[in-house]
């Protein structure tokens, strides 16, 4: 078949044993594929994770159909905008004190290694791993989450060979800890939550390993992502410290619709499933590989609205829906920490940005993490003169 603009047909990839795959970069034809009941997660190294684990008690991210209904149901009352508002928001906004008085101290800082600070003691609180030293805990997660070093069978084994030592490390020094003290004291968090659904040490590590990509990994990219927006344009920084909270989550979902952490979201098709294009029905054979360009997807006029590839805090769009339109996702697997995300970085932002004298000195280093397919922002260099 002749694929349409919002549809580009490929003839394999390292990543597809298959007859080829589908690369979307159309909103509406994004939306569609990721709403989908005909599709199952392809990304993340998802098929290679059910291979090895198997359905039951599967993360939820790589979980689909009714288990993962189920599953984001039961854990969504964490997620909730209240929850965010009346119990979260109150932990960000006094880590995100010591973080600048900190700074303010010793005048300089990695803007990455305070995001990360923040991330973490945000989603260690939701999932409940709080019963071990943060900073060794962030440290830990951070070696953990770095992209794989170099090429070749001798690099993958010893990725590999290392990649297991730091889960045992996570598990002994952090996951264990939580375990035992939520079995003997059940509290409000994704661990407890576990427990009572039975499930197994194993699979709790597996879960939080998950859960702490999405809630520390990818939002510590964001707030260095954002705050680089903000130091280059004095406009857009001057508006965000003058806004009031909706409006400075609204400059915020603009940079991320610009600037997905995530590039590239992948799934997998059930059975032969149709796509409607502008240019008309264009049907996707049964267990091809879909991906979808996020950027792209985001920056197509016919839902961002015009002058898609600027940065506009006012812009009008025309699609429904947030902001920052797939930046998130779509559909049963939309990120449902959204909301924490967007609250962690401006609340953040909002303080250290008031700081006298505060610039950035040195850019980040930008490279991407092949499992995730996100970008990674290291070495950006903030001082107080």
């Amino acid at each position: 078949m002749t694929a349409p603009s919002s549809l580009r047909q490929s003839t394999g990839t390292p990543q597809d044993a298959g007859p080829g795959f589908i690369r979307i970069d159309r909103f509406a034809a994004a939306r569609e594929v990721l709403r989908s009941g005909d599709v199952r997660q392809a990304g993340f190294n998802a098929e290679l994770v059910h291979r090895f684990i198997g359905p039951r008690h599967a993360p939820v991210l790589y979980q689909d159909g009714e288990p993962h209904q189920k599953q984001r149901s039961a854990t969504a009352r964490f997620f909730t905008p209240r929850v965010v508002a009346t119990r979260y928001c109150a932990l960000m906004e006094a880590t995100s004190r010591d973080l600048v008085a900190q700074f303010c101290r010793s005048r300089r800082a990695r803007l990455d290694d305070m995001s990360l600070t923040l991330a973490v003691a945000v989603a260690a609180d939701i999932i409940g791993l709080t019963d071990s030293p943060r900073e060794a805990m962030a440290a830990r997660l951070n070696r953990f989450f770095a992209a794989p070093m170099g090429r070749g069978a001798i690099a993958t084994l010893r990725n590999a060979v290392f990649g297991q030592f730091r889960t045992l490390a996570f598990y002994l020094f952090d996951v264990r800890p939580a375990i035992r003290a939520r079995r003997r004291q059940p509290r409000e968090d994704v661990i407890s939550h576990l427990i009572a659904e039975g499930y197994s040490n194993r699979e709790i590590l597996t879960e939080c390993l998950t859960y702490g990509a999405a809630g520390m990994a990818t939002t510590r990219e964001f707030i260095v992502m954002a705050g680089l927006r903000l130091f280059e344009h004095d406009d857009l920084r001057a508006r965000f410290l003058a806004a009031d909270e909706p409006g400075r989550i609204g400059i915020l979902e603009e940079v991320l619709r610009l600037e997905p952490v995530v590039s590239t979201l992948k799934r997998r098709t059930a059975c032969a499933m149709t796509l409607h294009t502008e240019t008309g029905a264009i049907t996707i054979p049964d267990h091809s590989l879909v991906e979808i360009d996020i950027g792209a997807a985001n920056r197509d006029e016919a839902a961002a609205g015009a002058c898609p590839h600027q940065l506009d805090p006012d812009r009008v769009r025309p699609a429904k829906g947030s902001a920052s339109l797939m930046s998130f996702g779509d559909g049963p697997h939309r990120c449902p920490g959204a909301a924490v995300a967007l609250h962690e970085a401006a609340i953040f932002l909002d303080q250290l940005m008031r700081v006298p004298g505060l610039r950035l000195e040195q850019r980040p280093t930008k490279t991407t993490n092949p499992v995730s397919s996100g970008y990674e922002l290291r070495d950006a260099v903030i001082v107080v003169e």
